[in-house]
Protein backbone atom coordinates (compact mmCIF):
# COMPACT_ATOMS: atom_id res chain seq x y z
CA UNK A 1 0.00 0.00 0.00
CA UNK A 2 1.32 3.63 -0.61
CA UNK A 3 2.09 5.54 1.84
CA UNK A 4 1.11 8.91 1.92
CA UNK A 5 4.60 10.06 1.90
CA UNK A 6 5.48 7.88 -1.16
CA UNK A 7 1.79 9.42 -2.32
CA UNK A 8 3.09 12.98 -2.01
CA UNK A 9 6.49 12.63 -3.74
CA UNK A 10 4.93 10.34 -6.84
CA UNK A 11 2.28 13.12 -6.77
CA UNK A 12 5.13 15.47 -7.44
CA UNK A 13 6.97 13.18 -10.53
CA UNK A 14 3.30 13.09 -12.17
CA UNK A 15 2.96 16.71 -11.86
CA UNK A 16 6.48 16.58 -13.43
CA UNK A 17 6.51 14.22 -16.43
CA UNK A 18 2.52 15.14 -17.11
CA UNK A 19 3.07 18.80 -17.87
CA UNK A 20 5.91 17.71 -20.72
CA UNK A 21 5.74 15.45 -23.79
CA UNK A 22 8.22 12.47 -24.16
CA UNK A 23 11.60 13.12 -25.28
CA UNK A 24 11.92 13.16 -28.57
CA UNK A 25 8.34 14.26 -29.61
CA UNK A 26 9.47 17.97 -30.53
CA UNK A 27 13.49 17.53 -30.84
CA UNK A 28 14.24 20.43 -32.89
CA UNK A 29 13.16 22.57 -29.39
CA UNK A 30 16.06 20.49 -27.25
CA UNK A 31 18.55 21.62 -30.16
CA UNK A 32 19.74 24.05 -28.08
CA UNK A 33 22.44 26.79 -29.76
CA UNK A 34 25.82 27.66 -28.42
CA UNK A 35 26.21 30.63 -27.11
CA UNK A 36 29.14 32.49 -25.86
CA UNK A 37 30.42 31.16 -21.75
CA UNK A 38 26.26 29.67 -21.10
CA UNK A 39 25.55 26.50 -20.99
CA UNK A 40 21.66 25.95 -20.77
CA UNK A 41 20.56 23.75 -17.45
CA UNK A 42 17.76 21.55 -17.18
CA UNK A 43 15.77 19.39 -14.82
CA UNK A 44 16.17 15.27 -15.35
CA UNK A 45 12.77 15.43 -15.97
CA UNK A 46 12.94 18.15 -18.67
CA UNK A 47 11.59 16.65 -22.08
CA UNK A 48 14.80 16.73 -23.54
CA UNK A 49 16.54 14.35 -20.93
CA UNK A 50 16.81 10.96 -21.62
CA UNK A 51 17.19 10.50 -17.85
CA UNK A 52 13.80 10.60 -17.27
CA UNK A 53 12.24 7.74 -15.09
CA UNK A 54 10.91 4.67 -17.74
CA UNK A 55 7.04 4.63 -17.75
CA UNK A 56 7.23 0.75 -17.62
CA UNK A 57 8.90 1.85 -13.33
CA UNK A 58 6.35 1.70 -10.99
CA UNK A 59 5.80 5.24 -8.95
CA UNK A 60 6.55 3.55 -5.86
CA UNK A 61 9.65 2.44 -7.31
CA UNK A 62 11.13 5.50 -8.97
CA UNK A 63 9.61 7.68 -5.54
CA UNK A 64 11.75 5.41 -3.43
CA UNK A 65 14.91 5.96 -5.59
CA UNK A 66 14.27 9.33 -5.54
CA UNK A 67 13.78 9.75 -1.47
CA UNK A 68 16.60 7.26 -1.05
CA UNK A 69 19.11 8.85 -3.29
CA UNK A 70 18.34 12.44 -1.55
CA UNK A 71 19.09 10.82 1.48
CA UNK A 72 22.32 9.60 0.20
CA UNK A 73 23.59 12.53 -0.77
CA UNK A 74 22.82 14.30 2.99
CA UNK A 75 24.96 11.42 4.23
CA UNK A 76 27.73 12.15 0.97
CA UNK A 77 27.73 16.07 2.24
CA UNK A 78 27.69 15.28 5.88
CA UNK A 79 30.95 12.85 5.59
CA UNK A 80 32.38 15.18 3.62
CA UNK A 81 32.41 18.03 6.00
CA UNK A 82 35.30 16.10 8.40
CA UNK A 83 36.61 14.19 5.86
CA UNK A 84 40.01 14.70 3.43
CA UNK A 85 40.90 17.82 1.59
CA UNK A 86 41.98 15.99 -1.50
CA UNK A 87 38.74 14.77 -3.03
CA UNK A 88 39.42 11.48 -5.05
CA UNK A 89 38.04 10.88 -8.45
CA UNK A 90 34.77 9.37 -8.13
CA UNK A 91 35.11 8.05 -4.85
CA UNK A 92 32.51 5.20 -3.58
CA UNK A 93 30.72 7.72 -1.38
CA UNK A 94 29.99 9.99 -4.72
CA UNK A 95 28.30 7.53 -6.28
CA UNK A 96 25.73 7.38 -3.61
CA UNK A 97 24.26 11.13 -4.34
CA UNK A 98 22.67 12.07 -7.74
CA UNK A 99 22.26 15.99 -8.90
CA UNK A 100 19.22 16.70 -10.13
CA UNK A 101 20.13 19.00 -13.04
CA UNK A 102 22.22 18.80 -15.97
CA UNK A 103 24.41 20.24 -18.75
CA UNK A 104 25.32 19.63 -22.30
CA UNK A 105 28.53 19.18 -23.00
CA UNK A 106 30.62 18.43 -25.79
CA UNK A 107 33.88 16.10 -25.38
CA UNK A 108 36.42 14.54 -27.99
CA UNK A 109 37.35 15.60 -31.59
CA UNK A 110 35.06 15.32 -33.04
CA UNK A 111 32.99 16.09 -30.54
CA UNK A 112 30.76 13.48 -28.95
CA UNK A 113 27.54 15.07 -27.02
CA UNK A 114 26.94 14.32 -23.12
CA UNK A 115 24.32 15.26 -20.88
CA UNK A 116 26.21 15.68 -17.73
CA UNK A 117 24.75 16.38 -13.77
CA UNK A 118 25.82 19.53 -12.56
CA UNK A 119 27.34 19.83 -8.59
CA UNK A 120 28.58 22.30 -6.68
CA UNK A 121 29.56 20.27 -4.14
CA UNK A 122 32.14 17.74 -5.93
CA UNK A 123 35.42 18.49 -7.71
CA UNK A 124 36.36 15.92 -10.65
CA UNK A 125 34.68 15.52 -14.21
CA UNK A 126 34.12 11.53 -14.48
CA UNK A 127 32.12 9.77 -17.25
CA UNK A 128 31.36 6.49 -18.78
CA UNK A 129 33.47 5.38 -21.30
CA UNK A 130 33.27 2.96 -23.94
CA UNK A 131 32.53 -0.71 -22.75
CA UNK A 132 32.03 0.62 -19.71
CA UNK A 133 29.95 -2.08 -17.64
CA UNK A 134 27.12 -1.31 -15.49
CA UNK A 135 26.72 2.31 -17.23
CA UNK A 136 24.02 3.55 -19.57
CA UNK A 137 24.24 2.91 -23.09
CA UNK A 138 25.28 6.53 -23.51
CA UNK A 139 29.02 6.87 -23.03
CA UNK A 140 32.08 8.60 -24.68
CA UNK A 141 33.15 6.39 -27.45
CA UNK A 142 37.31 6.95 -26.72
CA UNK A 143 38.54 5.48 -29.87
CA UNK A 144 37.12 7.76 -32.16
CA UNK A 145 38.29 10.65 -30.71
CA UNK A 146 41.93 11.91 -31.94
CA UNK A 147 42.70 13.67 -28.98
CA UNK A 148 41.64 11.34 -26.13
CA UNK A 149 44.52 10.19 -24.53
CA UNK A 150 45.15 8.15 -20.87
CA UNK A 151 47.02 10.19 -17.96
CA UNK A 152 49.98 8.11 -16.80
CA UNK A 153 50.96 6.85 -13.36
CA UNK A 154 53.27 9.98 -12.96
CA UNK A 155 51.40 12.98 -13.96
CA UNK A 156 50.21 15.09 -10.86
CA UNK A 157 46.72 14.04 -11.63
CA UNK A 158 47.11 10.82 -10.71
CA UNK A 159 48.19 11.63 -7.44
CA UNK A 160 44.27 12.47 -7.12
CA UNK A 161 43.13 8.93 -6.88
CA UNK A 162 43.44 7.24 -3.73
CA UNK A 163 45.06 3.68 -4.30
CA UNK A 164 46.20 4.23 -7.67
CA UNK A 165 47.65 1.60 -10.34
CA UNK A 166 48.99 0.70 -13.76
CA UNK A 167 47.43 -0.55 -16.24
CA UNK A 168 49.16 -2.61 -19.74
CA UNK A 169 52.71 -2.99 -20.39
CA UNK A 170 53.05 0.32 -23.19
CA UNK A 171 50.62 3.36 -22.17
CA UNK A 172 51.02 2.66 -18.11
CA UNK A 173 47.44 4.42 -17.50
CA UNK A 174 46.68 5.70 -13.99
CA UNK A 175 43.77 3.55 -13.15
CA UNK A 176 41.72 3.23 -9.79
CA UNK A 177 39.67 1.00 -8.19
CA UNK A 178 37.40 1.54 -5.31
CA UNK A 179 34.65 -0.08 -3.04
CA UNK A 180 32.26 1.61 -0.54
CA UNK A 181 29.67 -1.01 0.62
CA UNK A 182 27.93 -2.65 -1.95
CA UNK A 183 29.52 0.05 -4.51
CA UNK A 184 32.42 -0.70 -6.77
CA UNK A 185 33.52 1.19 -9.46
CA UNK A 186 36.81 1.25 -11.78
CA UNK A 187 38.24 3.26 -14.34
CA UNK A 188 41.24 5.39 -15.44
CA UNK A 189 42.20 9.28 -15.34
CA UNK A 190 41.85 10.34 -18.93
CA UNK A 191 42.62 13.67 -20.91
CA UNK A 192 40.53 15.16 -23.81
CA UNK A 193 39.09 19.00 -25.39
CA UNK A 194 36.21 19.80 -23.37
CA UNK A 195 33.74 21.94 -25.22
CA UNK A 196 31.33 23.99 -22.77
CA UNK A 197 29.34 26.24 -24.97
CA UNK A 198 31.39 27.61 -27.63
CA UNK A 199 34.71 27.63 -25.50
CA UNK A 200 37.04 24.65 -26.16
CA UNK A 201 39.32 23.34 -23.23
CA UNK A 202 41.69 20.96 -24.13
CA UNK A 203 43.77 18.61 -21.96
CA UNK A 204 40.69 18.36 -19.44
CA UNK A 205 41.58 15.55 -17.05
CA UNK A 206 38.45 13.30 -16.05
CA UNK A 207 37.78 10.08 -14.64
CA UNK A 208 37.02 7.53 -17.46
CA UNK A 209 34.62 4.62 -15.56
CA UNK A 210 35.18 1.17 -17.15
CA UNK A 211 32.85 -0.65 -14.67
CA UNK A 212 30.52 0.42 -12.38
CA UNK A 213 28.34 -2.42 -10.19
CA UNK A 214 25.58 -1.44 -6.91
CA UNK A 215 24.27 1.94 -6.44
CA UNK A 216 24.20 3.11 -10.24
CA UNK A 217 26.40 6.30 -10.26
CA UNK A 218 24.82 9.53 -12.46
CA UNK A 219 24.45 7.43 -15.93
CA UNK A 220 25.06 11.11 -17.97
CA UNK A 221 28.49 11.69 -15.73
CA UNK A 222 29.35 14.27 -13.40
CA UNK A 223 30.53 17.81 -14.18
CA UNK A 224 32.13 18.73 -10.73
CA UNK A 225 32.05 23.03 -9.93
CA UNK A 226 33.93 22.60 -6.54
CA UNK A 227 37.06 23.83 -5.71
CA UNK A 228 39.35 21.39 -5.52
CA UNK A 229 42.37 21.28 -7.90
CA UNK A 230 40.42 18.48 -10.75
CA UNK A 231 37.69 20.43 -10.71
CA UNK A 232 36.33 22.80 -13.65
CA UNK A 233 37.53 25.90 -11.88
CA UNK A 234 40.83 24.71 -11.41
CA UNK A 235 41.03 23.36 -15.04
CA UNK A 236 40.00 26.45 -16.73
CA UNK A 237 41.17 29.40 -14.22
CA UNK A 238 42.73 31.43 -16.87
CA UNK A 239 39.33 30.86 -19.04
CA UNK A 240 37.12 31.58 -16.49
CA UNK A 241 38.67 33.18 -13.51
CA UNK A 242 37.21 30.72 -11.52
CA UNK A 243 33.91 32.26 -11.44
CA UNK A 244 30.54 31.30 -12.62
CA UNK A 245 26.87 31.30 -11.90
CA UNK A 246 23.89 29.42 -12.27
CA UNK A 247 19.85 29.46 -12.17
CA UNK A 248 17.85 26.50 -11.85
CA UNK A 249 14.65 26.49 -13.80
CA UNK A 250 11.54 25.50 -11.25
CA UNK A 251 10.01 21.87 -11.66
CA UNK A 252 6.82 23.87 -12.76
CA UNK A 253 8.93 26.01 -15.66
CA UNK A 254 6.87 25.35 -18.99
CA UNK A 255 10.07 26.56 -20.74
CA UNK A 256 11.84 24.20 -18.38
CA UNK A 257 15.80 25.33 -18.82
CA UNK A 258 17.77 27.79 -16.89
CA UNK A 259 21.49 28.71 -17.48
CA UNK A 260 24.84 28.07 -16.24
CA UNK A 261 27.27 31.00 -16.98
CA UNK A 262 30.79 30.75 -17.04
CA UNK A 263 33.49 33.29 -16.48
CA UNK A 264 32.92 36.90 -15.21
CA UNK A 265 31.65 38.52 -18.53
CA UNK A 266 27.79 38.95 -18.17
CA UNK A 267 27.58 38.32 -14.44
CA UNK A 268 25.30 40.24 -12.39
CA UNK A 269 26.94 43.64 -11.16
CA UNK A 270 24.31 45.13 -8.45
CA UNK A 271 23.48 41.75 -7.37
CA UNK A 272 24.44 41.51 -3.11
CA UNK A 273 26.99 39.10 -1.99
CA UNK A 274 27.98 37.51 1.35
CA UNK A 275 31.58 36.33 2.05
CA UNK A 276 32.59 32.78 1.23
CA UNK A 277 33.98 30.65 3.75
CA UNK A 278 36.79 28.24 3.61
CA UNK A 279 36.43 24.73 5.61
CA UNK A 280 40.25 23.30 5.03
CA UNK A 281 38.78 19.98 5.95
CA UNK A 282 36.57 20.11 3.07
CA UNK A 283 37.61 23.19 0.52
CA UNK A 284 35.69 22.39 -2.39
CA UNK A 285 32.13 23.10 -0.33
CA UNK A 286 30.21 26.64 -0.60
CA UNK A 287 30.16 27.61 2.81
CA UNK A 288 28.25 30.64 3.92
CA UNK A 289 27.65 32.34 6.96
CA UNK A 290 23.46 31.98 7.86
CA UNK A 291 22.87 34.63 10.69
CA UNK A 292 19.37 34.26 11.02
CA UNK A 293 15.90 33.22 9.13
CA UNK A 294 12.85 35.05 9.72
CA UNK A 295 9.12 34.10 8.88
CA UNK A 296 6.49 36.64 7.23
CA UNK A 297 8.11 39.42 9.00
CA UNK A 298 9.18 38.10 12.13
CA UNK A 299 12.87 37.32 12.92
CA UNK A 300 12.98 33.81 14.31
CA UNK A 301 14.54 33.25 17.48
CA UNK A 302 17.00 30.82 17.52
CA UNK A 303 20.72 30.87 18.27
CA UNK A 304 23.43 32.39 16.95
CA UNK A 305 25.54 29.16 17.98
CA UNK A 306 23.08 27.00 15.86
CA UNK A 307 24.39 28.44 12.89
CA UNK A 308 28.07 29.18 13.71
CA UNK A 309 30.68 27.71 11.12
CA UNK A 310 32.96 25.29 12.55
CA UNK A 311 35.58 23.52 10.25
CA UNK A 312 36.70 21.06 12.76
CA UNK A 313 32.84 19.81 13.13
CA UNK A 314 31.92 20.71 9.71
CA UNK A 315 29.30 22.78 11.06
CA UNK A 316 27.68 25.44 9.36
CA UNK A 317 25.42 26.13 6.12
CA UNK A 318 26.41 25.45 2.46
CA UNK A 319 25.21 25.75 -0.50
CA UNK A 320 24.34 22.81 -2.84
CA UNK A 321 22.79 22.13 -6.53
CA UNK A 322 22.38 18.44 -5.71
CA UNK A 323 20.28 18.24 -2.69
CA UNK A 324 16.38 18.46 -3.52
CA UNK A 325 15.03 20.00 -0.21
CA UNK A 326 16.73 22.51 2.36
CA UNK A 327 17.57 20.76 5.50
CA UNK A 328 18.30 22.69 8.46
CA UNK A 329 19.99 21.36 12.18
CA UNK A 330 16.96 20.59 14.22
CA UNK A 331 16.66 23.30 16.57
CA UNK A 332 16.39 25.79 13.44
CA UNK A 333 14.37 23.94 11.40
CA UNK A 334 12.14 23.24 14.82
CA UNK A 335 11.82 26.84 15.40
CA UNK A 336 11.20 27.57 11.63
CA UNK A 337 8.68 24.94 11.83
CA UNK A 338 6.19 26.56 14.68
CA UNK A 339 6.88 30.05 13.14
CA UNK A 340 5.34 28.50 9.94
CA UNK A 341 2.40 26.74 11.67
CA UNK A 342 1.23 29.78 13.99
CA UNK A 343 1.40 31.90 10.68
CA UNK A 344 -1.26 28.99 9.18
CA UNK A 345 -4.32 29.61 11.27
CA UNK A 346 -6.90 27.57 11.18
CA UNK A 347 -5.70 24.95 9.21
CA UNK A 348 -5.12 21.55 10.97
CA UNK A 349 -1.77 20.09 10.61
CA UNK A 350 -0.72 16.64 9.31
CA UNK A 351 2.46 14.56 8.73
CA UNK A 352 3.65 12.54 5.41
CA UNK A 353 6.89 10.62 5.98
CA UNK A 354 9.58 13.32 5.99
CA UNK A 355 7.81 16.21 5.80
CA UNK A 356 5.57 17.24 8.88
CA UNK A 357 4.09 20.34 8.36
CA UNK A 358 1.23 19.57 5.92
CA UNK A 359 -1.81 20.60 5.19
CA UNK A 360 -5.08 19.22 3.05
CA UNK A 361 -6.62 22.34 2.44
CA UNK A 362 -5.47 25.51 0.37
CA UNK A 363 -2.61 28.03 2.74
CA UNK A 364 -0.88 30.99 2.03
CA UNK A 365 2.42 30.21 2.90
CA UNK A 366 4.75 33.35 4.26
CA UNK A 367 7.12 34.12 3.02
CA UNK A 368 10.78 32.68 4.89
CA UNK A 369 13.90 34.67 4.66
CA UNK A 370 17.10 33.38 4.60
CA UNK A 371 19.28 35.94 6.30
CA UNK A 372 22.91 35.67 5.49
CA UNK A 373 26.24 37.91 6.15
CA UNK A 374 25.28 41.25 3.85
CA UNK A 375 22.54 38.89 1.77
CA UNK A 376 19.01 38.15 2.03
CA UNK A 377 17.22 35.80 0.34
CA UNK A 378 13.19 35.57 0.35
CA UNK A 379 11.84 32.55 -0.81
CA UNK A 380 8.05 33.15 -2.29
CA UNK A 381 5.56 30.04 -1.90
CA UNK A 382 7.04 28.13 -5.00
CA UNK A 383 10.35 27.56 -2.82
CA UNK A 384 8.69 27.33 0.30
CA UNK A 385 5.38 24.44 -0.34
CA UNK A 386 5.25 21.12 -2.40
CA UNK A 387 1.60 20.16 -3.33
CA UNK A 388 0.17 16.92 -4.49
CA UNK A 389 -1.06 16.39 -8.44
CA UNK A 390 -4.77 16.64 -7.42
CA UNK A 391 -3.53 20.69 -5.09
CA UNK A 392 -5.41 18.71 -2.17
CA UNK A 393 -1.94 17.99 0.00
CA UNK A 394 0.33 21.05 0.31
CA UNK A 395 3.39 20.50 2.81
CA UNK A 396 6.35 22.59 4.03
CA UNK A 397 9.50 22.06 1.77
CA UNK A 398 11.93 21.70 4.25
CA UNK A 399 13.35 19.48 6.76
CA UNK A 400 15.22 18.78 10.12
CA UNK A 401 18.91 17.23 9.46
CA UNK A 402 18.79 13.72 9.73
CA UNK A 403 19.60 12.26 13.22
CA UNK A 404 21.78 9.18 11.85
CA UNK A 405 24.74 11.53 10.43
CA UNK A 406 26.43 14.52 10.59
CA UNK A 407 23.53 16.51 12.52
CA UNK A 408 25.56 19.90 12.54
CA UNK A 409 25.38 20.83 8.53
CA UNK A 410 22.30 23.31 7.45
CA UNK A 411 22.01 22.82 3.42
CA UNK A 412 20.09 25.07 0.97
CA UNK A 413 19.05 22.95 -1.42
CA UNK A 414 18.21 23.42 -4.89
CA UNK A 415 14.09 23.59 -4.81
CA UNK A 416 14.57 26.78 -2.73
CA UNK A 417 17.86 27.89 -5.23
CA UNK A 418 14.97 27.46 -8.25
CA UNK A 419 14.47 30.94 -9.52
CA UNK A 420 17.42 32.42 -8.65
CA UNK A 421 20.51 33.60 -9.74
CA UNK A 422 23.71 32.21 -7.49
CA UNK A 423 27.03 33.55 -7.99
CA UNK A 424 29.96 31.92 -7.19
CA UNK A 425 32.73 34.16 -6.94
CA UNK A 426 36.44 32.45 -6.07
CA UNK A 427 38.42 35.16 -6.49
CA UNK A 428 36.98 37.83 -4.70
CA UNK A 429 35.61 35.02 -2.04
CA UNK A 430 32.08 36.00 -2.44
CA UNK A 431 28.42 34.05 -3.42
CA UNK A 432 25.71 35.97 -4.62
CA UNK A 433 21.77 35.60 -4.91
CA UNK A 434 19.16 37.84 -6.96
CA UNK A 435 15.83 36.42 -7.64
CA UNK A 436 15.91 36.05 -11.75
CA UNK A 437 12.77 33.64 -13.59
CA UNK A 438 15.30 30.81 -15.08
CA UNK A 439 14.67 30.89 -18.87
CA UNK A 440 17.25 30.16 -21.57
Amino acid sequence: MRTPFLFLLSSLLLTLLSIYPSQGSDDHKCDFPDHDSTLPVMHIYSPCSPFRPPKALSWEQTVLDMAARDEARLQYLSSLVAGRSVVPIASGRQLLQTPTYIVRTKIGTPAQTLLMAMDTSSDVAWIPCTGCVGCSPNVFSTGKSTTYKAVGCQAPQCKQVPNPSCIGTLRKACSFNLTYGSSTIAGTVAQDTFKLATDLVPNYSFGCLSSVTGSSAPPQGLLGLGRGPMSLLSQTHNLYQSTFSYCLPSFKSLNFSGSLRLGPVAQPIRIKTTPLLRNPRRSSLYYVNLIGISVGRRLVHIPPSVFAFNATSGAGTIIDSGTVFTRLVTPAYTAVRDAFRRRIKGATVSSLGGFDTCYTVPVRAPTITFHFTGLNMSLPADNVLIHSTAGSITCLAMAAAPDNVNSVLNVIANMQQQNHRVLIDVPNSRLGIARELCTK
